[in-house]
Formats: C-alpha cells, structure tokens, sequence
C-alpha cells in the first residue's frame, strides 16, 4: 500500500529543497528524520513536515505504526514562479523570478503488514457493523420516548384545556350572578 502526502507551492527553489531530498531519499523511515533534525538548512523544515503528515495519514487513516513504513519515493518539482522586477540605472528594471516548488512523499508498507492490514480491515468492518446495529437500537429507544412524551404532552394540554374551560365557566356564571343583582 502507497500512502501519499503533498506539500505544494512552498516558497523555496525546487533545487534547493532537491539537495535535502536527495541526502534522505534511500535512508529508512526512522533514520531520515533523525537525519532531517541534524540538516541546518531551512528546506530540511519543509521535507520533515511532509515526511511527518505523510507518517499521520499512515497511522490515522490506515491505522499503520512507524515501524511498518519505509520511504517509496520522494519527489520535487518546480511550481509556479512569481514573477517580480527590480528597478536599476537608466529607469530600466530587471526581472526577479521567485520560484516555488512541490513536494511529495510517498510511503509504502513493508510486506509482512499486508496480511495484518487486511486482518485488522476485517475487525473494523465488525465493528462497523456492531455500532450500526448499537445505532439502530438507539435509534428505536429514541423514538419509543419521543412518542411517550408527545403522549403526555398531549394529556397534559387536554387537562390545561379543560381547566380553562371550568375557569371561563366560572368566570361566567360569576358575572351572571353579578348581572342578575
């Protein structure tokens, strides 16, 4: 399985982030942050942090350890570059490119995970299917108290009507009695 991480127009040359990639790139997984850490160069911080989303996507979304990854490939390109000028004698002005790059890690698995990968997919997939059913029954539990409450709801506005109606009356034949003096 190859897990992918991208890093993309970062604001340094592609040629100088190539120099740290090229140093890393046949190094295991381990070793190369390790090394990264060592590198006093500011595109090491760039390599490292894709090195390191590509380990958390590893773990976070395929459930992998560190342990059983090993660098496939890392790849530089260049990005776009903005294009700027700076003004020189004569009223000229010469052009500046600021160039960028991307960066792109790819992991892959060692070969003894594979069988484990696919066992620990079919544990999770049990699972899956225990909560649906966890949901479901939640789910009707929910609905069967809902419908209890709508119930007394119902009850308790009947009595509230009813007592308004015995006021009203109340307050009717008060007043009749009051006329009729």
């Amino acid at each position: 399985m190859i897990i992918k991480a991208e890093q993309k127009n970062t604001r340094q040359t592609s040629r100088k982030v190539r120099l740290v990639v090229d140093v890393v790139k046949d190094m295991s997984l381990v070793d190369a942050i390790n090394h990264l850490a060592v590198i006093n160069r500011k595109s090491t911080l760039l390599v490292l942090k894709v090195l390191r989303q590509a380990v958390a996507n590893a773990t976070n979304n395929f459930g992998l350890a560190v342990a059983d990854l090993e660098i496939d490939n890392i790849v530089v390109n260049d990005g776009p570059a903005l294009k700027r000028w700076r003004a020189v004698s004569r009223g000229r002005a010469h052009t500046i490119l600021k160039r960028t790059c991307h960066v792109r890690v790819d992991l892959r698995t060692k070969k003894e995970v594979k069988a484990v990968k696919q066992e620990s997919e079919a544990k999770v997939e049990a699972k899956a299917v225990e909560s649906k059913t966890e949901a479901n029954e939640v789910k009707k539990e929910v609905s069967k108290k809902s419908q209890e409450a709508i119930k007394l709801d119902r009850t308790k506005g009947r009595a509230v009507k009813m007592q308004a109606t015995k006021g009203q009356a109340n307050k009717l034949i008060q007043s009749q009695k009051k006329g009729s003096k």
